[in-house]
C-alpha cells in the first residue's frame, strides 16, 4: 500500500500503520481522512493482516483535525467534515481485525477520537490525551460524545469534554482510557507484542470475539447473548476450532491455521 500522508508497514501478520505529517503532528485534514479510510479498506480484506497498529510519525500520535483548514469552514463544509470523520471512525471500529493504538505524544480532540475507535489502547508516559474542542468554539465531531462516555463513565467524560482540558498517560490509565502505559521507546515493541500475541490465536475466533463485544455497546443483554451463541456456532465448523481442542486434550502443541 503506498499513500501520501500514511507509512504502512507489514510486520509478519500485524500492519503498522503510522500517521505521517510530522510537520503538523498529524492532524487530520479531508486528505488523510479519506487514505485513512482507503487503507482501512484494504486491510480488511489483507489475508496475511490479521491485527493492526495506528501509530504517529514523529513526537505526536495525532494531535486532532487541521485547525487552519477548520477555521475558514461554514456550518454546511463542517457538518460533511465531521460526517467524514464519523465514517473513518467506524470504519476502524468495525474492522474484522483488532486494531491497537499506540499513543506517542499528542492526542487530541480528534486524535482523542481516532483512539477512542480503537480496540486497545496502549500509552506512551508522555502521552496527553484530551478533548478540547470547546476551547476552540466546537464541540466534537468524531464521536468522543458517544465512544468516551462508554469507555470511562459519564462523568469522567462530562469532565473531560466540558473542560477541554488534557490529562497525562497515568490519569488516562487511571479512568480507563488506556489500558496500559510504558516507556515512550518501549512503546511500540509493547505493541507490537500485544498484536502478534492476538494475531497468533485462530482468525476467527478472535473475528467473532471482537464482533460480539462490539454488538454488546448495541444490543440489549438478551439480543447480545443471542449473538453470542449464534458466532459461538460458527466456530465450530472451523480446522482451528477441531485442531486447538484435540491437542487440548491430546495435552500437545496446536498451532493456528487461521481456517
Amino acid at each position: 500500500m503506498s499513500y501520501e500522508f500514511l507509512k504502512v508497514e507489514q510486520k509478519n501478520a500485524v500492519a503498522v500503520v503510522s500517521l505521517n505529517r510530522p510537520e503538523v503532528l498529524n492532524a487530520l485534514n479531508e486528505a488523510v481522512l479519506e487514505e485513512l479510510y482507503e487503507c482501512m479498506e484494504q486491510l480488511n480484506s489483507a489475508l496475511e493482516t490479521r491485527a493492526v497498529i495506528l501509530t504517529g510519525a514523529g513526537r505526536a500520535f495525532v494531535a486532532g483535525a487541521d485547525i487552519q483548514a477548520m477555521s475558514v469552514m461554514s456550518p454546511e463544509e463542517g457538518q460533511r467534515f465531521s460526517e467524514l470523520g464519523m465514517k473513518v471512525m467506524t470504519r476502524i471500529e468495525t474492522l474484522e481485525k483488532p486494531v491497537i493504538a499506540a499513543i506517542n505524544g499528542f492526542a487530541i480532540g480528534g486524535g482523542c477520537e481516532l483512539a477512542l475507535a480503537c480496540d486497545l489502547r496502549l500509552a506512551g508516559k508522555s502521552a496527553k490525551m484530551g478533548q478540547p474542542e470547546v476551547t476552540l468554539g466546537i464541540s466534537p465531531g468524531f464521536g468522543a460524545s458517544q465512544r468516551l462516555p462508554r469507555l470511562v463513565g459519564m462523568a469522567s467524560a462530562m469532565e473531560l469534554i466540558l473542560t477541554g482540558s488534557l490529562i497525562k498517560a497515568e490519569e488516562a490509565l487511571r479512568i480507563g482510557l488506556v489500558s496500559h502505559v510504558y516507556e515512550d521507546e518501549a512503546l511500540m515493541e509493547e505493541a507490537l507484542a500485544l498484536a502478534e500475541k492476538i494475531a497468533a490465536n485462530p482468525w476467527v475466533a478472535v473475528k467473532y470475539a471482537k464482533k460480539a463485544m462490539r454488538q454488546s455497546l448495541d444490543l440489549e443483554i438478551g439480543q447480545g447473548c443471542a449473538y453470542e451463541s449464534a458466532v459461538f456456532g460458527l466456530t465450530f465448523a472451523t480446522e482451528d476450532q477441531k485442531g486447538a481442542m484435540k491437542a487440548f486434550v491430546d495435552k500437545s502443541k496446536y498451532t493456528a491455521k487461521h481456517r
